[in-house]
């Protein structure tokens, strides 16, 4: 799970979430060189339900939450270099041009690089603080805007800052999604709870090395999901 593909400008907020350009290119070089292949959230859901075969070498999702506009302008380029895709988790407002955040053309940029676009709601709201009016505009009306605008499934929802409880389970699941992605530090399994799917955070100032070994890490201890996430 990326964020920021820039160096943290002074006063950031969360500058974990920044990880340089020359970083996130080291990254995916040594995911190669380690035998990994990029897929979507739904080449992923096909051979775990299907068995629709995948890209030779060790599956693995990178995903960018936000919409961060540095996604495009520095992900992109790398991702295509190696002929990789990303799954892209945006969110309809709350993350404008002017503050960092992806144009219309440069999301179906992405889209048509062969990313997949999926949604974390319409303003990255806590969703188990609001109510269920407010909850189902989060969650499903979301999903059919991006759907009417981008013509794409939008087959998965992106807990905002991580935060879900039963009831938020409960519309992602009427609103049509086949599953959920969190902020749990995990290694996803065909066995687990489609709709509380862990991801591994990398943080700004990971080496290769360390990347690689967190996810060992995480593949050989896998924790228990937990009922709620908290972060960006």
């Amino acid at each position: 799970m990326y964020h920021v593909i820039n160096p943290p400008p002074p006063g950031a907020k969360f500058p974990g979430l920044y990880v340089t350009p020359d970083e996130f290119s080291a990254q995916m070089h040594a995911l190669v060189t380690a035998g990994f292949h990029a897929v979507t959230m739904d080449q992923m859901r096909a051979n775990w339900t299907r068995g629709t075969p995948l890209p030779a070498g060790k599956p693995i999702v990178v995903s960018f939450d936000n919409g961060y506009q540095s996604q495009y302008t520095q992900a992109l380029p790398v991702l295509r270099r190696l002929g990789w895709v990303g799954v892209e988790n945006m969110q309809l407002t709350g993350l404008p041009p002017s503050q960092g955040g992806l144009s219309e053309k440069q999301i179906a940029g992405l889209v048509g690089a062969g990313w997949e676009l999926d949604t974390q709601g319409i303003s990255h709201a806590d969703l188990i603080t609001l109510s269920p009016a407010a909850l189902h505009q989060q969650v499903a009306v979301a999903r059919e805007e991006v759907r009417r605008r981008y013509h794409v499934p939008v087959n998965w929802f992106c807990y905002p800052s991580g935060h879900y409880n039963a009831s938020v389970i409960a519309e992602v699941k009427a609103a049509g999604y086949v599953g959920s992605t969190t902020v749990v530090p995990g290694w996803a399994t065909p066995s687990d709870d489609p709709y509380r799917l862990p991801r591994l955070r990398v943080l700004g100032g990971t080496s290769p090395q360390s990347l690689l070994a967190e996810l060992a890490a995480i593949r050989s201890n896998p924790a228990p999901p937990a009922s709620y996430g908290g972060g960006e």
